[in-house]
């Protein structure tokens, strides 16, 4: 007997991944398919091949039905979910096929277009984001561009191939061009100031190319014939408006109102947080783009992670003789055991540059304070560990001047491998933090979310987007309530960093090599 359930695709940079779940969105099953960038390029330019896309997800459907079999499951696909990595350029002609390899989110060919873009709009445009990809096109691959007709990301080409329609989910979009937050639709105003600026290129309105935004839960098509053969799924399924990687998992976090924040801790630190109203004015700190409902998102977005945290506690790891993991169990004790104030000690994080704080070069971590009463292995990784978290709060503070609400903070990545370190969160930013226990997190169930939610948008069983994630939101999960004692000395040592971080140019200076 067939399992009804929900698909959801996840096209990250290194893969891809599907998953199938029931209707109550447990996940059943998992393939996986690979690919690689397009080798030979020079530095700094990384690009794909759709065709490779598509191999993988036909890869990854095959390894789904393996798993599946194993266990009895034929599917029965209710809707299908997409998600992929944002801010891509996918360009097609007329007939829809592509005009060669997509350029990726961490192309860096077009730094000098995203600045010119942001000046001329008035809002940030991150070299990253497509329009300042496609301006960089325009500029330099005038063959090429003349013969586009449709410009979209990663997600929007794999919804194109499995609908035939050029659509697209919102929070995607909004890595391509801004959103007028007033009609949630591409910004017109912006669109024809893009226009006048390459007015002799020879090619349609941005507007004629970009692909129709949809809002989650809206129609973005049926798996056509030609899905069919890249799925082995019936023609005629729902599939819900393409998203972006962010957006999804902000939907796998059952993150919607207004004030809650997705704070994800690694290599580097993201905080998306929702908002009720647009950013005003242009602030290097901070990103924008939407969620899959449409609400506006502000995103802090820290290069320097964990990364110097994880080198301190690699190092002393190394001192006693064992290999770099050996510190994690020796330190991490330490670490949440060290005063607040770490005794005294002050670090920077900088092992790489921090573009959003004006950190041109990365070699410049450092710790300074140390005394005999205070050099322990857990309060110098401890105020590593706040180097970091003390960068987030300063990109968090221009939000904070403009009023944005923060009501609660969903914490995951690595940092949660040691559950108790959101205690420490909770007080430097006087925010509830919750740690979601349950493991479905993630893009591709995020994907399969949406995918519900638009087979009950069709079914006319729901309208509302946030009180759809509420209803799928677990009681299994850990909470952290801000400590005030602990808070007003966070408060204090935050101060004594950001005089730190105003000398950082003469420390800078001191140790350039």
């Amino acid at each position: 007997m067939a399992t009804k359930g929900y698909l959801g695709i996840d096209a990250g940079t290194q893969g891809l991944s599907v998953i199938f779940t029931n209707e109550d969105l447990n996940v059943l099953a998992t393939g996986e398919g690979s690919y690689d960038m397009v080798p030979g390029l020079d530095e700094g330019c990384y690009e794909q091949n759709p065709g490779d896309w598509e191999a993988a997800l036909r890869g990854a459907m095959a390894d789904l039905r393996a798993q599946l079999g194993r266990q009895g499951v034929e599917m029965d696909v209710a809707a299908i979910g997409i998600s992929a990595q944002m801010h891509g350029e996918v360009l097609a002609d007329a007939a829809g096929n592509a005009l060669g390899p997509a350029r990726l989110w961490c192309d860096s060919r077009n730094d000098a277009e995203g600045a010119e873009l942001t000046e001329r709009f008035g809002v940030k445009m991150p070299k990253r984001i497509t329009a300042a990809r496609w301006l960089w096109t325009l500029r330099n691959r005038p063959d090429v561009a003349v013969r586009v007709a449709h410009i979209t990301t990663p997600a929007g080409w794999i919804s194109y191939r499995l609908t035939g329609e050029w659509t697209l989910g919102i929070g995607d979009a909004a890595g391509m061009f801004p959103i007028d937050q007033a009609t949630l639709d591409y910004d017109a105003q912006r669109l024809e100031s893009f226009d006048a600026l390459v007015a002799d290129s020879g090619t349609p309105p941005l507007g004629e190319l970009l692909p129709s935004v949809r809002k989650a839960g809206e129609s973005a098509g049926t798996l056509s014939t030609m899905g069919n053969e890249l799925l082995g799924l019936p023609a005629g399924i729902p599939v819900a408006p393409a998203e972006g990687d962010q957006p999804a998992a902000l939907a796998g976090s059952l993150i919607g109102e207004a004030g809650m924040v997705s704070m994800s801790y690694g290599t580097s630190v993201c905080a998306n947080s929702v908002g009720d109203r647009a950013f005003e004015g242009v602030s290097a700190a901070i990103d924008h783009f939407c969620a899959a409902d449409g609400k506006p998102i502000n995103m802090v977005w820290i290069r320097n992670g964990t990364t110097f945290m994880n080198t301190v506690v690699e190092m002393f790891g190394l001192a006693l003789g064992g290999d770099r993991s050996a510190g994690f169990s020796a330190v991490m004790p330490q670490l949440l055991e060290a005063a607040d104030d770490c005794g005294g000690i002050l670090a920077l994080p900088f092992m790489d540059d921090e573009p959003g704080l004006g950190v041109q070069r990365g070699g410049t971590a450092l710790v300074v304070g140390l005394a005999a009463d205070n050099a322990t292995p857990g309060n110098v990784a401890k105020a590593a560990l706040l180097a970091t978290t003390f960068n987030l709060r300063l990109g968090s503070e221009v939000l904070d001047a403009q009023g944005f609400p923060r009501t609660e903070i969903i914490l995951s990545g690595g940092l949660t491998k040691t559950p108790r370190l959101g205690q420490i969160i909770a007080d430097v930013f006087r925010t509830p933090v919750v740690i979601l226990e349950s493991g479905e997190e993630g893009t591709a169930w995020g994907a399969a979310l949406m995918a519900k939610y638009r087979a009950e948008c069709l079914a006319g069983q729901t309208s509302d987007w946030a009180s759809f994630l509420e209803r799928h939101a677990s009681g299994d999960a850990t909470r952290f309530e801000p400590n005030a004692a602990s808070a007003d000395v966070y408060d204090r040592v935050f101060e004594r960093y950001r005089k730190l971080m105003q000398a950082h140019g003469q420390l800078d200076a001191a140790v350039a090599r």
